[in-house]
């Protein structure tokens, strides 16, 4: 059905994706509740709306809306209403009534193209009525604009950034070139683009064209992790894509390298690989400041190191094995070291031992890691503060999106005379530049890492590929201590690592050489195939079983991991169990509802994109003062503190202690953490892991996978599910392959 009519008021809006639910007044005076995406509506607007009457449970009758069209009012009460709705900076309901009784039906026209006549109204100012003609155009450019971009996949947010990209004429400049989208917003429909530009005429071989679907086959590549593409196949994406002569892409791919918008390597195999610049810039600034700083002078060489580490190790009460003292002897012999190794093989005792030498000396250790979680452990397992690398360059403000990577960002340099980063496989190469970028000559650099855990979200394989160009030296720990020995958490871990499966009492294990170890009851397998079953198993342990088990409580120590979101054993749905049954709705307890999620105080919640901007406030224990500071990054996890229905905020707490209050516009960027995927978890350790084993797509189903999310459990790991699933994730071990070239400019370098 098709109605006209306007919005008289706004129930509920989602202001990120627009999902608006809304009373709707139509020209012949009905009500209806209306429901749908719709970006830019605010109460006084006047729509022209399709879509099909349904019957919500609780709300009854809506229209829920599929397309809209946003009209100018018709009436002069509706153009009150319009002017008054707040968008308008100096126009409230009293001017918007004396503006439309003293130019009736002309309201519009005197606002767009006289607005030097509003000064007859008492209280407009020349400037004043200036200003409200350009607040008109622009409101209505934006809308504009908004709705044309939908059609492209592309949001509200994003559409704001085209629209000051390209200006007041933005309809116009993409009227005429449609392609102008691929460069001004990311992740955008291609497909969509090139038929609407082929609808207008341009001509299929068009180097536009060409180009556009180039730069979107390099967007696309580094979405999936990689950094750079075969030059053959981007050739043939691009043909299947855009169906032309493979002649005249080449001849595209020859213009876009000369004008340096793309850059072309050639190896030494015969190969080429065609990067997008700013990619390639990335990789060849960490290969060159890597080795830069390999090969500076060894200004922090301590002479007494033997002798330091045998008074260090009375002090701080710590045994360090051959290996471990090998390790911090390669810190001192070089300035730039890493240290590898699975858990339980001393990674922790190494740092402690680094600290306090280096300390000893008078220097200054800085310790970093890429996420808030990584950071928070190092603190508690060193004594030191450590920072998320974010945090200490003061990267506020700068872009995740790959395409607006900037080679020349300012970062502030690291004042330290050695550096050690945690979790260094999660860096990814962007992150990596800025921090290399970060780092004074003479400095030290120590990456700690695991590189048989997952990869890092962003593109690049940065850990694995230092390490497999055999440039910069490289300490691997393999050997289990005794103590570590002793948890079947470990000890499992690595049997997956090698591709065993787990052991499940106190037999005689391959990879420890003293058989006579007592394991610990840290872990447990439940072998369970129904998907119901497996719910409601994870429901008992989280509310009461662990409790009884080992005094563990859910919100302080237990944690849900799957390798999913979808299906019954995937985030989505386990946290909308997991809340019902361990926060329920109570009437002391206030919630907010934003599109289908439930926000309810005392909720587990996870912050999903870095944000630069929002503000928290801390109470530093230590100096007994509260701290201010800026920033919540992806993957920090907290509690909701309070839900404030009149400002519409809700505050939450996080693990760390940071307190941040999220407006509206910011709440896209929560989501219930009841239970997380095995990739949010990555950088964190928990008390308690439940991991279900869940039969969900192939490329999720990998060693690496199920032994990243093992080695988050420190005191007690429960697997819960399908045997055959765990069988086939040990035995699948063909990790998805990234397409880099650090590893290449590495071994070019001396």
């Amino acid at each position: 059905m098709q109605v006209e009519g306007q919005i008289v008021d706004i129930i509920y809006k989602n202001e990120i994706n627009s999902y608006t639910v809304a009373t709707f007044e139509t020209v012949e005076g009905e009500e209806l509740t209306i429901v749908g995406y719709l970006p830019f509506v605010n109460e006084g607007d006047n729509l022209k709306v399709t879509g099909n009457m349904v019957t919500h449970p609780d709300y009854g009758e809506q229209l829920k809306v599929e397309i809209f069209e946003k009209t100018m009012p018709k009436t002069k009460e509706a153009l009150e209403k319009y002017l008054a709705n707040g968008n308008f900076k100096g126009i409230g309901p009293a001017t918007a009534k004396k503006i439309v009784n003293t130019f009736g039906e002309d309201t519009i026209n005197v606002i767009k193209m006289e607005p030097q006549k509003l000064t007859q109204i008492k209280g407009i100012s020349k400037e004043k009525a200036l200003e409200i003609a350009e607040q008109f155009i622009a409101n209505w450019e934006i809308w504009q604009i908004v709705g044309f971009l939908d059609q492209f996949g592309i949001g509200p947010q994003s559409a704001e950034t085209v629209y000051k990209k390209l200006g007041e004429n933005a309809l116009e400049k993409i009227g005429e070139n449609p392609y102008i989208l691929i460069d001004v917003a990311s992740k955008v429909n291609f497909e969509k683009v090139d038929s609407i530009a082929l609808k207008l005429g341009i001509d299929p071989d068009n180097y536009t064209r060409i180009r556009s679907a180039i730069k979107y086959g390099l967007e696309r590549i580094g979405l999936n992790g990689h950094s750079t593409v075969l030059y053959e196949n981007l050739l043939k994406f691009v043909q299947d894509l855009l169906r032309i002569d493979a002649n005249n892409i080449e001849e595209a791919i020859i213009s876009m390298k000369a004008k340096e918008e793309i850059i072309i390597e050639e190896r030494e195999d015969g190969t080429e690989w065609v990067y997008a610049k700013p990619f390639y810039e990335a990789e060849k600034n960490i290969a060159e400041r890597l080795i830069s700083l390999k090969n500076s002078e060894n200004i922090k060489y301590i002479s007494t190191l033997k002798k330091d580490l045998e008074k260090i190790e009375k002090d701080i009460n710590i045994e360090l094995s051959d290996k471990q003292r090998e390790a911090i002897e390669s810190v001192n012999d070089n300035n730039v070291c890493i240290i590898t190794g699975g858990p339980g093989t001393g990674k922790t005792t190494i740092i402690k031992a680094i600290i306090e030498l280096y300390k000893k000396h008078g220097m200054k250790p800085v310790l970093c890691a890429p996420t808030g979680r990584a950071a928070k452990r190092m603190t508690e397992t060193t004594g030191e503060e450590a920072k998320t690398l974010h945090r200490l360059l003061e990267l506020a403000g700068i872009s995740d999106d790959n395409e607006n990577f900037n080679t020349d960002l300012l970062v502030t340099p690291i004042d330290g005379d050695i550096i050690i980063v945690d979790e260094a496989s999660m860096l990814d190469m962007f992150l990596m530049n800025y921090l290399l970028k970060a780092i004074y000559k003479g400095t030290k650099l120590v990456l700690v890492g695991d590189i048989n855990q997952l990869p890092s979200v962003g593109p690049g394989s940065v850990l694995k590929d230092i390490i497999e160009s055999e440039k910069i030296h490289t300490i691997t720990l393999n050997q289990i201590f005794r103590q570590a020995a002793k948890s079947k958490i470990i000890v499992n871990a690595h049997r997956v690592n090698e591709g065993q499966n787990f052991i499940s009492g106190n037999v005689k294990q391959t990879i420890i050489d003293d058989e006579n170890i007592d394991l610990l009851d840290d872990f447990f397998f439940i072998q369970e195939n129904n998907q119901e079953k497996i719910q409601q198993t994870i429901i008992s342990l989280c509310k009461g079983r662990l409790q009884n088990y080992g005094n563990y409580d859910f919100f302080n120590n237990i944690q849900v991991i799957t390798p999913t979101k979808k299906g019954k054993l995937g985030t989505k749905e386990l946290n909308i169990l997991l809340q019902n049954e361990l926060n329920p709705e109570e009437e002391d307890k206030k919630e907010r509802n934003f599109g289908e999620v439930v926000f309810r105080e005392q909720d587990r919640v996870m912050q999903t994109k870095n944000n630069y901007n929002i503000l928290w406030e801390k109470e530093n224990e230590r100096e007994f003062k509260k701290e201010l500071g800026n920033g919540i990054f992806n993957g920090e996890l907290g509690r909701i503190d309070k839900i404030n229905k009149e400002d519409k905020t809700i505050r939450v707490k996080f693990d760390d202690g940071k307190i941040a209050t999220y407006e509206s516009t910011d709440l896209d960027q929560l989501e219930h953490a009841y239970a997380i995927t095995v990739h949010k978890s990555q950088g964190s350790e928990f008390d308690v892991v439940i991991l279900v084993a869940a039969q969900s797509a192939p490329m999720l189903l990998t060693r690496n996978l199920i032994y990243t999310a093992m080695t988050r459990a420190k005191k007690l790991l429960i697997i819960i599910g399908s045997k055959s699933v765990v069988d086939y994730m040990i035995q699948n071990n063909t990790t998805k392959h990234r397409n880099t070239g650090l590893k290449f400019k590495l071994e070019k370098l001396s």
